[in-house]
């Protein structure tokens, strides 16, 4: 049969033995074996009242039950082919397969979802390999290019191209993203195929990027393509802000970040001080309206030197510790490099606009100062969208945010690591649970899900998972993704690179995913170390650093003869 005809026709493939070990199970019997690979769809016809329904279900484990003799194996010389067609056997039916399949249900255009009839088959009942054209009609809950479409690979039981995955960007952007991946399986290139979806002219998405590593600026190349352009006059945007552009504004900063931004080793008593300043500070007219800076906060602090409202002076232990709060604080506020501002930072408008993706470039910002600009973000965003959706926020102000915005975290477990508490943890756990009524969405990217909060994790509804091999994070997904079933996770460690499960509310049920080719170049590519070396040695970089190195040096001045002077004995 052609690779045309099994793509639009049904397959008779094998045939039912029975029940499983587990209830939405069933085994069959098939002497076919490329076609009954684990991930693979097939159905059977069941009777649902005056309607047939095809129920369709995912191969899960695959057992040889019958095989050619030892002997016709045990010759490396002899092909068993040889030996089976001399004594009148033909080999393909020497061999047969026990299949267990997982039930899904039929496709209910009513619903737009699966649904299980409890209906199980009977033995002897044919089993089918679902065709190409029916799987690419009924996996994803959308088409290609369609508004809403996010056109991120193949099924990989079939040909590249012949299934397209089509993600729900409605429900991935509602109810959040999580891509989990050990290095070097695909995560970065995956999330770059999905902001490349998210940009295109069917979408126009308001997109930001948190990016630790700087691998996301090769995105730029979307503003010169014509595949990121519509004839209305659409042309997709990228903004990049490098970290001399990232500025924080002090007044945005809670009492927690503030003390989670000074060293370790600040006292108890210290952080009492910062304590009463900060309370006294955003307690006042100026604090409630947010416009107070650092030194405004520092003279606060100060005056805590002179004692309280009730005339106490302060002892000489509290001016002590008091001037080692006010240098830690200058330490990290009063620096000419600091990315915290009295007066500045980045506009939300600035940051989100449909049809833009911007990219927050903080590789050269300490972790604790990356996860306070985080959590300032998010608790700006969140408020903003609460604030527009209620009507509450004025068309003019920054708390003014009309449209629905999506955040992907590169590294989250910096942003949320298990058993920790960090500033940006509290914010995020309260956008995943909360930020669907508002039209706050947020993707999280990690390669090491076993040191992400599990309930970080457990709230992101739609999950890529690539290939995984610790298996401490194996575990970790096994117990936090709810959709994707315990032998599909088993596949992870098989996984090569561009290979995933995808599961959850982004597609109607979970598949086993060929990530396309990104439109954009990769920023994520590892170093060729072998061939860099040998560049360094090759006789055009010789020549090039040779003219770099003469032009560096400068000529010294023609030194005069010293003069002689006389000695006096």
């Amino acid at each position: 049969m052609s690779t045309e005809e099994s793509s639009t026709r049904d397959i008779l493939t094998g045939t039912v033995k029975g029940p499983g070990e587990r209830p939405h199970e069933y085994l069959f019997i098939t002497a076919e074996n490329k076609r009954t690979r684990i991930g693979e769809f097939v159905y059977y016809v069941a009777q649902d009242g005056s309607a047939q329904r095809h129920i369709l279900g995912n191969i899960t484990e695959r057992r040889l039950v019958r095989n050619l003799p030892d002997a016709f194996l045990s010759d490396p010389q002899t092909p068993p082919a040889i030996v089976s067609s001399l004594i009148g056997l033909e080999t393909d039916s020497c061999e047969l397969y026990e299949i267990t399949v997982e039930t899904i249900g039929y496709f209910s255009r009513e619903l737009g979802d699966f649904v299980n009839p409890r209906i199980p088959p009977n033995p002897g009942d044919s089993v089918f390999l679902a065709s190409s054209e029916t799987l690419a009609d009924v996996l994803s809950p959308r088409h290609a290019d369609e508004i809403g479409a996010a056109h991120v690979g193949s099924l990989l039981t079939r040909s590249a191209g012949e299934v397209p995955i089509v993600l729900s960007i409605k429900d991935v952007v509602s109810t959040h993203l999580a891509i989990l991946a050990s290095t070097g399986a695909g995560k970065s290139y995956t999330a770059g195929v999905l902001v490349e979806e998210l940009m295109r002219p069917h979408n126009r998405a308001a997109v930001l990027i948190v990016d630790p590593h700087g691998e996301y600026d090769t995105l730029t190349s979307i503003e010169g393509d014509e595949r990121f352009r519509a004839p209305d006059g659409y042309q997709a945007e990228v903004k990049i802000f490098t970290h001399d552009r990232i500025k924080v504004r002090v007044s945005s900063l809670t009492e927690a970040d503030i003390k989670y931004l000074l060293p370790e080793g600040t006292s108890d008593k210290m952080l009492h001080y910062l304590s009463q300043a900060y309370r006294k500070l955003t307690a006042g007219e100026r604090g409630e309206r947010g416009l107070w800076g650092y030194q405004d906060l520092r003279d606060m602090v100060t005056a805590e030197k002179y004692g309280d409202d009730d005339g106490r002076g302060g002892s000489s232990g509290n001016i002590g510790s008091i001037d080692a709060l006010l240098w830690r604080l200058d330490n990290r506020f009063d620096r000419p490099d600091s990315i915290f501002s009295d007066h500045e930072h980045i506009p939300l408008a600035e940051l989100f606009k449909p049809g833009r993706c911007t990219v927050l470039q903080l590789s050269d910002i300490e972790q604790n100062e990356q996860q306070v600009v985080v959590a300032t973000l998010l608790r700006r965003v969140n408020k903003a969208r609460v604030l527009t959706v209620r009507h509450e926020a004025e068309p003019t102000s920054d708390n003014y945010l009309p449209y629905p915005v999506f955040t992907l975290l590169e590294e989250a477990h910096r942003f949320a690591p298990a058993g920790q508490t960090v500033v940006s943890t509290n914010i995020l756990k309260q956008i995943l649970s909360e930020g669907r009524k508002f039209g706050v969405g947020i993707g999280l990217i990690t390669q090491r899900p076993g040191k992400l909060d599990q309930d970080v994790l457990s709230q992101c509804m739609t999950q890529v998972i690539m290939r995984i091999v610790n298996p401490i994070d194996q575990d970790t997904v096994a117990k936090s993704v709810e959709g994707a079933g315990r032998q599909l996770l088993d596949e992870l460690p098989a996984l090569t690179k561009g290979q995933a499960v995808i599961s959850g509310v982004g597609v109607n049920t979970p598949v086993m995913c060929r990530v396309r080719p990104r439109i954009t170049r990769h920023g994520g590519e590892t170093f060729d170390a072998p061939a860099e070396w040998a560049k360094w040695h090759s006789p055009a970089e010789r020549t090039h650093r040779t003219q770099d190195n003469a032009m560096l040096v400068k000529p010294e001045p023609e030194k005069k003869p010293d003069k002689v002077r006389g000695i006096r004995i």
